[in-house]
């Protein structure tokens, strides 16, 4: 029962993604490309006051890097630049199976990506948009310092 509501979860967000379009405003602007399947997504943040405020993505690629990329956005909305990297940092560890029980809680619905671990090749799919969000993110820490 348990796989079939992760799968309900990553369907939902692959036929329903609500984080997939344009954002007006945005702050900042990252492309993401995984060569070895063609997966290509742009990730737009509007960052104000230290806060990300609002994010989307666009783009095209398997349902997996989709619905990655729309749970990643659910889930950053609201936090701090900082917060949004250590997600990331965890979702990195469940998805090459080093994950502990308190961190996949606190990757919320993106823990229904934890079964890609058994499946290397889908491995680049997941984390597509979370190797986008940080390279985004620590160029935006690197500029802030100069």
């Amino acid at each position: 029962m348990g796989n079939t509501f992760y799968n309900e979860i990553l369907t939902d967000h692959n036929l329903h993604p609500m984080h997939k379009h344009e954002l007006q405003g945005a702050t900042c602007e990252q492309e993401g490309i995984n060569p070895t399947c063609g997966d290509d997504l742009v990730l737009k943040l509007r960052i104000e006051d230290g806060v990300i405020k609002d994010g989307s993505f666009t783009g095209s690629g398997c349902a997996i890097s989709q619905a990655s990329a729309d749970i990643m956005m659910e889930l950053i909305i609201g936090r701090r630049p900082k917060e949004a990297l250590h997600l990331g940092e965890l979702f990195v560890r469940m998805i090459r199976g080093e994950g502990t029980e308190e961190e996949l809680e606190e990757l919320e619905e993106a823990g229904a990506l934890q079964d890609v671990s058994h499946m290397p090749a889908r491995v680049k799919c997941a984390v597509l948009g979370w190797h986008t969000l940080e390279k985004m993110l620590m160029n935006l820490k690197s500029e802030s310092l100069n």
